[in-house]
């Protein structure tokens, strides 16, 4: 699915509709993934990959238990800080507030059914490991479909 920009009080109406699977307030921004997207392409025998943070793939892990978690990291936490640092994308305070942030979520990872590691320059390395992760669980002999 694309990103859809909506506005604040479009927002608030979809979490009191109950139209998103997930939402949060990330980095001062609301973030969220509608039911309705995830709903059809599941309908259809897609598989969803959603990109959330630990608190949303809690939300999603206990609305919809059978979803496969998968937590993708860089191959230390020094490698994920210099990644944080070399993209100048923040100010000191909010470069500071990420760095702690993915701290505190890389004591997390033992919430996931898988961890892929994404070593800088090998991005299609950490894919192929994701899809073989895909693979196997539809190989399962107890895999089930996704329902929303």
């Amino acid at each position: 699915m694309d990103y859809c920009f909506v506005t604040e009080q479009a927002f608030q109406q979809m979490i009191a509709r109950e139209e998103l699977l997930e939402h949060a307030v990330v980095y001062g921004q609301c973030k969220g993934i509608p039911k309705a997207g995830a709903r059809a392409a599941l309908n259809s025998g897609q598989d969803v990959v959603i990109r959330v943070d630990v608190q949303g793939a809690a939300t999603v892990k206990r609305l919809v238990p059978q979803a496969i978690t998968i937590f993708l990291t860089a191959e230390s936490e020094e490698a994920l800080l210099e990644r944080l640092r070399r993209r100048h994308t923040e100010d000191e305070a909010q470069l500071n507030r990420r760095i702690q942030t993915a701290r505190a979520e890389l004591h997390r990872a033992c919430e996931f059914k898988y961890r892929v590691v994404n070593r800088a320059c090998a991005l299609d390395d950490a894919v192929d490991k994701v899809l073989a992760i895909m693979e196997a669980e539809r190989c399962r002999v107890d895999w089930q479909p996704a329902e929303l």
